[in-house]
């Protein structure tokens, strides 16, 4: 799929499909085209070319509106409404049943914790907001749940409650959640796709994406009794890409080299070289994040 704003590509052959049940993280820095991807598949904007299907039928259509469910970054409501009459308001555009209604709201504001709460929607925290914009966006039972950076401007206690919702979610509903925060897919998502410049860089299974970074470059933690030292040893070697003290331990380091089998005979033989003390040589898994900054500067 193509998207083009003018002589501006945003989308450049996106190409990807999401399991059933999964909750799939839509990763990009910004600018990437994830919420141009987003307004497409809820039919606000139309690709120029190649085509989108939301369980078998085109955004937009009869057949797809009422399958889903979308929670924007900064939900809006009227603020002398409570919780229940926001998701009663929502039902009402559903057409959906008083006995369905009576039923479903009360778990919704159950879910989100905020059965007890009479305050209007003015005096919410941004928090609150955002767990009321997942139950609205939840009202009809959607087969899809479009999530658009749905923990990007929340404190940590905040971030926690929504991921602990999504998560509630998995396997009873699709969740498409585009976010640019790294440790809250790694917490909830079962599959990610990377979007730079318009196109997915890689995709798959948590596992499976991590193991990108892992068949090109590998890092390694090192503990010496002279890590300043051997810091100074190994930052003219070419093959060592990066050099760093680890962020919990001061006496260790934290090296990015081409080959980690290789690297790490070539800094054990350097650390008996130096005459120092090894105390520690392991190889550290790659994390999300190495594979995002990697694939994206790359990518630039």
């Amino acid at each position: 799929m193509t998207k083009k704003y003018g002589e501006r590509r945003v989308l450049d052959g996106l190409d990807l499909s999401v399991e059933p049940g999964s909750v799939f993280g839509f990763l990009g820095a910004n600018g990437a085209g994830k919420t141009t991807t987003i307004r497409i598949l809820l039919a606000l904007a139309r690709e120029n070319s190649g085509s989108v299907r939301i369980f078998g039928n085109a955004p937009g259509s009869a057949e797809v509106r009422a399958l889903i469910g979308y929670c924007p970054d900064v939900p809006g409501f009227a603020p002398w409404m409570t919780a229940r009459e926001v998701l009663e308001q929502a039902a009402s555009l559903f057409q959906l049943s008083p006995q369905t209604v009576r039923r479903r709201v009360p778990d919704l504001l159950d879910l989100i914790g905020l059965a007890d709460t009479k305050a209007r929607v003015g005096g919410y925290s941004r928090g609150m907001r955002q767990r009321l914009g997942l139950a609205q966006a939840l009202i009809n039972s959607p087969r899809l749940l479009i999530l658009d950076e749905p923990t990007s401007a929340l404190d940590p206690m905040g971030r926690r409650a929504v991921l602990e919702l999504i998560t509630e979610l998995k396997g009873k509903t699709t969740v498409f959640f585009s976010t640019h925060l790294l440790p809250d897919v790694e917490r909830v998502c079962d599959d990610v796709a990377i979007l730079n410049a318009g196109r997915v860089v890689t995709a798959g299974s948590i596992a499976e994406v991590r193991g990108t970074f892992a068949r090109t470059r590998g890092r390694l933690i090192v503990e010496t009794d002279e890590p300043g030292r051997l810091r100074e040893e190994l930052e003219a070697e070419p093959w060592v890409s990066e050099i760093d003290f680890t962020e919990r331990d001061s006496r260790a380091l934290l090296l990015t080299v081409d080959d980690i089998e290789e690297g790490a005979a070539r800094v054990a033989t350097k650390v008996a070289s130096c005459g120092l003390r090894l105390y520690r040589l392991e190889p550290r898994e790659a994390s999300l994040e190495d594979v995002f900054v990697d694939l994206v500067e790359v990518g630039r």
